[in-house]
């Protein structure tokens, strides 16, 4: 009974996605502006009014970001490891790779984390979302380019993600002390208070791309390592870094997420299976309520 009240309570709500689903499935929506909406405004909003507002010192949000990282490479080398016992290819090994790094830390981490443990603890989760994001736009793509694409690209894209600069925009009010007019702080919480509700219509909308695949041992690996492996190693690295509730909260719950839906578009352009990509995203999402019930359980207590 605890665990169906855990269910309702803080994963039922993002069910809101399937209304994102139904909706491109019959109106055959294109996601990509609203994503363009979420990416450029209400997103880099959201981080900066979660930060100003719970003021979090630098060196706490550095901790933060060294966790995500330390957490995503470890993910990465398992699931790489796990794919050399089992002989795959190098096609199929890269997909298992990337599709195992990068979580859904966004349309789906951020609402979740919301939901159950509130906004100490989503402020945090944005740093990890960031970061993510980071790492998505640099090893993710080199990954996914299998080594044929220009370094100086890659890093170029760093400088196109808004949320950085929300972060660094963020770190220097609470440096200084200033503080916005309230219109605009209105308008931008205003604006904050979107992002997570737009986030799950456009991870529904996302999903209607799904296609399924044949190669069932290549699609278990990664779901295998961001649900089963993702807590567990989630669990160790927080007592690494130190992370004490909520940050703990966020960013176990955070890595315990399912699979990106943006490893979709990287296996798209840079010529992956994209329906290996696409089924490993839509199953590591579908499964994903199951295992999160346990940690948000565990982590509630």
């Amino acid at each position: 009974m605890l665990l169906l009240n855990i269910f309702a309570n803080n994963l039922l709500p993002i069910l809101l996605s399937g209304a994102g689903f139904i909706l491109g499935k019959t109106l055959k929506i294109d996601s990509r502006p609203l994503g363009r909406v979420i990416f450029y405004i209400l997103s880099p909003v959201l981080v900066f009014d979660l930060l100003t507002s719970n003021e979090l010192p630098i060196n706490r949000i550095a901790i933060m970001m060294g966790f995500t990282v330390a957490g995503t490479l470890t993910l990465a080398g398992l699931a790489f490891l796990i794919g050399k016992i089992l002989r795959l290819e190098r096609g199929p090994l890269t997909i298992v790779v990337l599709t195992s790094m990068c979580v859904n830390a966004g349309n789906f981490g951020l609402p979740l984390v919301s939901f159950a443990f509130g906004q100490s603890a989503l402020t945090y989760a944005s740093i990890y979302f960031v970061t993510s994001s980071l790492i998505l736009n640099t090893l993710g793509v080199l990954v996914a380019s299998l080594g044929h694409m220009d370094l100086k690209q890659a890093l170029r894209g760093l400088f196109k993600i808004p949320a950085i600069y929300a972060i660094l925009l963020a770190i220097l009010f609470i440096q200084t002390g200033w503080i916005l007019p309230e219109p605009i702080s209105r308008t931008l919480s205003l604006a904050a208070g979107g992002a997570i509700p737009g986030m799950l219509i456009l991870l529904g909308l996302e999903l209607t791309r799904f296609e399924w695949s044949r190669d069932l041992r290549t699609l278990s690996i990664p779901v295998f390592v961001r649900l089963i492996l993702g807590p567990i190693i989630g669990l160790g690295m927080a007592a690494l870094f130190g992370l004490q509730n909520p940050a703990r909260q966020a960013g176990i719950t955070e890595m315990s997420g399912p699979t990106g839906v943006l490893t979709a578009v990287l296996a798209t352009e840079f010529e992956l299976d994209s329906r290996l990509v696409t089924a490993i995203v839509f199953t590591s999402t579908i499964l994903s309520p199951l295992s999160l019930t346990l940690v948000l359980y565990f982590l509630g207590r």
